[in-house]
This record gives C-alpha cells, sequence and structure tokens, in this order.
C-alpha cells in the first residue's frame, strides 16, 4: 500500500462515520413515526392491515400467547422434568455434604430418643480392654466366593466375586453364573477348568451386600476396646464344600489350626475365643475333632490341643441337630418364603422365564453343595418325634415382641407351669402330603412302602430325558412320584430313606461325609471317621476341661418346623413336588400357616437344634461331654425394631440380625476380656428348651 492510499484511507473513514450517524438518525425517526400512528389507531404505511381498535388488539395478543403455549412439546416436558430432579438431586447431596456428622443421629434421637451406647464403647467406659485374640468362623452363605479360573462365559470376572458383595453377576450372567457355582456331581469339589475359592480376611463375611451387615457390627464394637487385626481372624472358607473336603482341597483346617497356634504364641499365651454362626458350628465341631486325630485323616494336634488353645467357644444360632428347613430345601428347593412367591404367582419360577426355570437350576445348583446335608436334622424320632409325639407338643404360636432383652425365665421353663393345650400340631411329622394327614391320628393313616418301589411310567421319563436342567427327579417317572405320595407321611426318621429315593446320587455323596444318627458306643473304632465329627450325637466334646460352651440364640421368632405338601399341577421338567400353601390352621391351629407348622426359633433353626445339647446332651459329665466342659445357654428374646430409623434393630433375634443385637454382642465381648459364663449370670433362658429337652429319651 502507498502513501497516497493511506491518505485516501484515513480521509475516507471521517465520511464514512458521519454517513453511519445520519442513517442511524432517519432509522430513529422513521420508529417514532410509526409509534405516533399506533397510539392513533392507525397502521403501519407498509403493514396492508386495517387499523385495529384495543379490544382487536387485545385479542390478537391472547391469539398469539396461545400459540406460543402450543408450541411447548413432550422433548420440553422431559428436560424440564430431568433438569428438576437433577437439580433436587444436587441440592439434597450439597445439604448431605454441608451437615455436621451429627445431625442423621440427632434427627434420630429426636424421633427415638436417646440412642444407648454400642456396647463397645459402654464396655470401654467400665475399663475393660482387649484381652483374648478372637476367631470368627463364619456360616453358610455369608462368606464370599471370588473367581480364580472359568470358562469363556466369565471372561473378565477374575479374583471378582461371585458370591457377596454386589451380585452384579448374577443379573448379568444367570446361567454362567449357575454353570460357575455348581459343583461336580460326583466329586463333590471343582469341575473341570472353574476355580472358585473363598475370600480372605476380615471382609471375607463382615457384609453379605452392601449395607446388609453380618460381622461388621461386633468387628467394630470389639474393636473400640482395643481389638485390631492381628488379634482378630476370619476363619473363612468355601462353604459349599463339605467340611472334610475344604481341607483335601484348600487345606483350610490346617490354616485354621495354624492361625490359632499363632495368635496364641503372639498374645503371651492367651487362649482364642471362638465365635462360629450357623453351619459355622458344625464346621468348628468337625475341626475340634480334625485337630486332635492322628493324620492323615486328622491334624495331629493330640487330645490336649483344644486344651491348650482354646478359652471358648461361643456358638451363635448353631443347627446342632439340623434344621427340618434343609430337607425342603433339598426335596422341593423351596422353603417358606419360595412357596409364598410360588403361590402369588404361580407357575412363574417353575416355568422357562427368559430361559431360565428357576427352582429347577436352584435345586440343580444347590444338590452338588455337599455342606447342605450337614444341616439334614439328626437323631431321628428320638430327638424330633414321631407320628404321635414331638418335644414341642402343647407349644402355642403366640409371639408376644418385647421391647428389651431383660433377663428372665419364661413361664413355660418353669417348674410347674403348663400352658394351655391347644390342638396338636404333630410336629414330628416332618412332611406330610395333605393338611388331613398332618393332624389325624396315626392309627387312621394307612401308608404304602415306597423303599424299593419301581419308578417306572417310561412316557415321563422319556419326556424328562429331554430336560435342559437336569436333576434326579427326571430318573423318577411317575411311579417314583406316585409312591412318594402314597406313603403320606413322614418323620426325620424315615426323611432320610425319602432323600435317598428321590436323590441317590446326592445322598450317595453325603453319607461319605456326614452321619445322622446316635451313638451307641462312642468308644467303637468307626467313630473317629471324620463323618461323625460333625454330629454331635456321634462324638465327643473335647478333653479340655477348663473350656467353655456356650450357645447363643434368638427365640420369639416363627420358625419351620414341618410342613404340608402336594404333588405339582405339572410333572414335566419340573419338580414334581411342593408346599401346599393353601394349608392354613385354623382356631386353636395358629402355628400352620400356608402349608408350614412354626414353632419358637430364630427364623432358621428352632430352639430344640441350637438348645438341646447344651441344656441336657453336653449339661455336666455324659458319654457326650466326658472331661465335664461347663455349657451356657444364652437366648435372645425377639424385638423388632421400633421405626425404620432403627434399621434391622439392637435387640432382633433373627438368625442374621442377631449379629447386631447389643446384648449379645456385650457378652462376647466380656468373655473375650476374660469373663467366664458364671460371670454374665449362667443361663439366660425364655424358651421352654429345658422342659422339652427332660421329654427326649436320650441316654446320656
Amino acid at each position: 500500500m502507498t502513501k497516497h492510499d493511506v491518505t485516501r484511507f484515513v480521509s475516507f473513514l471521517p465520511r464514512r462515520e458521519k454517513r453511519r450517524r445520519q442513517g442511524q438518525k432517519a432509522e430513529l425517526l422513521i420508529e417514532s413515526m410509526a409509534m405516533l400512528r399506533r397510539r392513533r389507531g392507525g397502521a403501519p404505511p407498509d403493514s396492508g392491515e386495517a387499523p385495529l381498535n384495543g379490544a382487536a388488539e387485545e385479542e390478537k395478543k391472547k391469539e398469539k400467547e396461545k400459540k406460543k403455549e402450543g408450541n411447548w412439546s413432550c422433548v420440553d416436558s422431559c428436560c424440564w422434568f430431568v433438569g428438576c430432579v437433577c437439580s433436587l438431586w444436587w441440592f439434597l447431596l450439597f445439604l448431605y455434604n454441608a451437615m455436621p456428622a451429627s445431625f442423621p443421629q440427632y434427627v434420630t434421637e429426636a424421633i427415638t430418643g436417646p440412642l444407648a451406647d454400642p456396647p463397645g464403647l459402654k464396655l470401654k467406659k467400665e475399663g475393660l480392654r482387649a484381652k483374648h485374640p478372637v476367631v470368627f468362623v463364619p456360616g453358610i452363605v455369608t462368606g464370599g466366593l471370588e473367581l480364580w479360573e472359568g470358562h469363556q462365559c466369565a471372561d473378565g470376572l477374575f479374583r471378582k466375586r461371585l458370591w457377596g458383595g454386589t451380585f452384579g453377576e448374577v443379573y448379568k450372567r444367570p446361567l454362567c453364573w449357575i454353570e460357575h457355582m455348581s459343583l461336580d456331581n460326583e466329586t463333590g469339589l471343582d469341575p473341570s477348568g472353574i476355580r472358585i475359592r473363598p475370600v480372605t480376611g476380615l471382609v471375607a463375611a463382615d457384609y453379605f451386600a452392601p449395607g446388609y451387615f453380618v460381622w461388621a457390627v461386633l468387628i467394630a464394637n470389639l474393636a473400640r476396646i482395643g481389638y485390631e487385626e492381628k488379634t482378630m481372624y476370619m476363619a473363612a472358607y468355601d462353604w459349599r464344600l463339605s467340611f472334610q473336603n475344604t481341607e483335601v482341597r484348600d487345606q483350610t483346617l490346617s490354616r485354621i489350626k495354624s492361625n490359632i497356634e499363632l495368635m496364641v504364641e503372639t498374645n503371651g499365651g492367651k487362649k482364642v475365643v471362638v465365635i462360629p454362626h450357623s453351619m459355622g458350628v458344625l464346621y468348628f465341631l468337625h475341626f475340634m475333632k480334625w485337630v486332635e486325630a492322628p493324620p492323615p485323616m486328622g491334624g495331629g494336634g493330640g487330645t490336649d490341643w483344644c486344651s491348650k488353645h482354646i478359652k471358648a467357644v461361643m456358638n451363635i444360632g448353631g443347627p446342632f441337630l439340623g434344621v427340618p428347613k434343609a430337607v425342603a430345601g433339598l426335596f422341593s428347593a423351596e422353603a417358606k418364603d419360595v412357596a409364598f412367591a410360588r403361590t402369588i404367582a404361580p407357575g412363574v419360577l417353575d416355568s422357562d422365564l427368559l430361559g431360565l426355570q428357576t427352582l429347577q437350576h436352584v435345586m440343580r445348583m444347590t444338590r452338588t453343595w455337599d455342606s447342605t446335608m450337614s444341616m439334614i436334622p439328626k437323631g431321628g424320632d428320638t430327638i424330633w418325634g414321631g407320628l404321635d409325639w414331638a418335644p414341642e407338643d402343647g407349644y402355642e404360636c403366640c409371639f408376644k415382641k418385647n421391647k428389651q432383652n431383660d433377663s428372665h425365665v419364661s413361664d413355660d421353663a418353669s417348674p410347674g407351669k403348663v400352658n394351655p393345650v391347644s390342638v396338636r400340631s404333630n410336629y414330628g411329622r416332618v412332611v406330610s402330603f395333605g393338611k388331613d394327614l398332618s393332624l389325624a391320628p396315626s392309627s387312621t393313616i394307612d401308608r404304602i412302602e415306597f423303599r424299593g418301589a419301581v419308578k417306572g411310567n417310561a412316557n415321563l421319563a422319556v419326556v424328562n430325558a429331554t430336560c435342559d436342567i437336569w436333576t434326579e427327579y427326571h430318573e423318577m417317572g411317575w411311579g417314583g412320584v406316585k409312591a412318594v405320595a402314597d406313603y403320606k407321611v413322614y418323620t426325620a426318621s424315615s426323611i432320610l430313606d425319602l432323600l435317598h429315593f428321590v436323590a441317590p446320587k446326592m445322598m450317595q455323596r453325603g453319607d461319605a461325609h456326614f452321619s445322622y444318627g446316635i451313638a451307641d458306643d462312642l468308644t467303637d473304632p468307626k467313630y473317629q471317621h471324620y463323618k461323625y465329627w460333625s454330629n454331635p450325637l456321634e462324638t465327643t466334646l473335647p478333653n479340655a476341661p477348663e473350656m467353655e460352651i456356650y450357645t447363643m440364640y434368638g427365640v420369639g421368632i416363627p420358625t419351620e418346623r414341618s410342613y404340608v405338601y402336594k404333588i405339582s399341577s405339572s410333572l414335566e421338567c419340573n419338580i414334581p413336588f411342593q408346599i401346599d400353601t393353601s394349608a392354613e390352621g385354623g382356631p386353636g391351629q395358629e402355628c400352620l400357616q400356608s402349608g408350614v407348622f412354626s414353632v419358637n426359633g430364630d427364623e432358621t433353626v428352632p430352639v430344640l437344634s441350637a438348645g438341646f445339647m447344651c441344656a441336657k446332651g453336653w449339661r455336666g459329665k455324659t458319654r457326650f461331654n466326658p472331661a465335664g466342659l461347663k455349657t451356657y445357654i444364652r437366648e435372645y428374646d425377639h424385638a423388632p425394631p421400633g421405626n425404620l430409623l432403627e434399621g434391622r434393630g439392637t435387640q432382633s433375634g433373627a438368625h442374621v440380625d442377631i449379629m447386631g443385637n447389643f446384648a449379645l454382642i456385650e457378652d462376647i465381648i466380656r468373655v473375650a476380656a476374660g469373663a467366664t459364663g458364671e460371670d454374665l449370670g449362667g443361663d439366660q433362658v425364655y424358651s421352654g428348651i429345658f422342659k422339652w429337652a427332660k421329654k427326649i429319651p436320650l441316654r446320656l
């Protein structure tokens, strides 16, 4: 650009700015004139419209507003709704992070009143401190399991939990999950190409699922008086396996032995307090015999190992003599809750719902878990009753909900106190085909022997052979189904024969690892075999006179005791038997609801199973307790939470929720800090366990 061009450009700028200002003035003048015309009622000269009066112009404005409103679409509504939700969410999140940590407690106390101190804090104020190391033994299903090797459908799940945690894989790939959670039908061990192993450490069973505690509350309260991970040990194991197979595959029993020895040695020789829960009670009973027994079957610790290393065993919710619930699970893959679900949604669980026949898959999977057979009722008719009697006869199903766990002796446990007798419940009839047969006098029942019956009818067998889901029921045929129903009533003794008839391969594995009888002579060498070690009626307690045995369980909750069954309406590819939920008790028969007879217990384990051994079988020096170990019964009367703010409650007696019961936790902490059973006050009984135990004709 030349100098002349620059001069021309500079001189051009003022002229352009002058023209721009003149244009703006002209536009303002035109707008002013148009506004003046509108005020006088006229129309703009270029509009081509007739002048509007005030009313017409007002109507035109309304039409324009309606037109604007009509333009609001569904998308606008959705966006508005999402915006409101997000705004509310962020506002609540802000409040949650901004409020003081004590605010939720303040709200709870404002509604329910002042909260009691947690047991750990309360006992810390009393001066209690950590003393004896503690060992936790989880029960069935509460311990986490993770994948170490799997098939192609499980890609990306290495060391992810398949049991416990979020259970996300159950919903994402259910058939793959069932395939990996099942064990081999022949060996009871891992299927080919699959390895699932227990999670280790305290996290193995502190929570079963997010927000659903198992051991977490007890661990937190122990920590308040000084416990930490080096003085607490979670004896995690694969709860699907038979007890002896946990040693064969994983050397779990050897690990427990070594860890207990290490804890005693590193804590100044102080013995451990062992706290098993549920099936873990039977597992540790097996361990105490295993650790004494010589190798290769046992751990080689010698007959004084328990005396040197264990101060007390505090059993929580222990199914010492089994649970009837296990019978329903193995027989028809259901219990009270599942049976109710089948009633409100008939055929759903049995049908091929989205490619998943739920109950059949559950049965196929759980029947490979040998541990479930450890909880079949033990002791036969001697313990559980026969056709015309049961220890709990006369019990009234009136479950009063107390508000506090104050120590007292129940009325039916007091000498000379007799409850009003209602219609006989016949608890001894564990399985009855029909409500009438569950209550009828035994002399009127015409039973047809099923043992050795021919499982005939090839047509049904051929149809079932095409089913995708294999269960042993597919091999029975209509002849076998009819033979089972024609026997009509089963007691605890005949239940074993029933399970052998409907599931012979499963029971063949079970017979190799468990026994369900009563020993005639405990000195017989055959009782040195591991199959007897988890049955308290076929084994003895250790030679450890200073060791204490506690049985701690909840009472006051209806608990399954016996069942009314019927043949399923559809037999093809289905489980042929199911609980008859139409069977309801009338006046005087309140214990029968939806095909299930209930008795006192913790919702899973009846009082009879949890308390009998400490009430009678082990009380004093008996042939089952030759060393005379002291035994104590500590019952916790169930009191449900008063409102939702109390969560699962601090006075619950339910089978798992009792792990958060303040009274139970306090008892455990006191013993771990050095107290004895006498210091706790001895027995604490709410049920009629002592009265029922006296009715059982067991030779001691």
